[in-house]
């Protein structure tokens, strides 16, 4: 089992709560398959397309190569991304925030801007 950093857990548990809100409003009529994040971080319930990018980006967020002083994503020199999942996260993180920020989880806001 692989030991995650503390940046890695909170990364990964923000972008599957993320990738959970947009799915549950954007793809609320598709069919719903369990994703388990690694580290015991939660189980995810999502659909295909959605679980598909969430696998992608949790890979990618495990390979960073800068662990020890790593800028959040849209401040980072190095896109891990590739393009059209660069635009996915964007659309992801626009969506989801803002529906998290109305339900009151204000602590997304520190993520959300900066």
């Amino acid at each position: 089992m692989e030991v995650l950093t503390k940046n890695q857990k909170k990364d990964i548990r923000l972008i599957g709560k993320f990738v959970e809100v947009y799915c549950a409003g954007k793809h609320h009529a598709a069919e719903r398959v369990t994703i388990t994040l690694p580290a015991g971080l939660r189980e995810r319930s999502i659909c295909k397309e959605c679980s598909s990018f969430l696998e992608y980006a949790v890979a990618k967020r495990l390979k960073c190569p800068l662990e020890a002083d790593k800028p959040t994503c849209k401040h980072c020199r190095i896109h891990c991304y590739d393009k059209p999942h660069r635009e996915k996260v964007r659309e992801i993180m626009s969506y989801a925030g803002r529906k998290l920020m109305m339900r009151g989880r204000l602590d997304y806001l520190w993520h959300y801007f900066f």
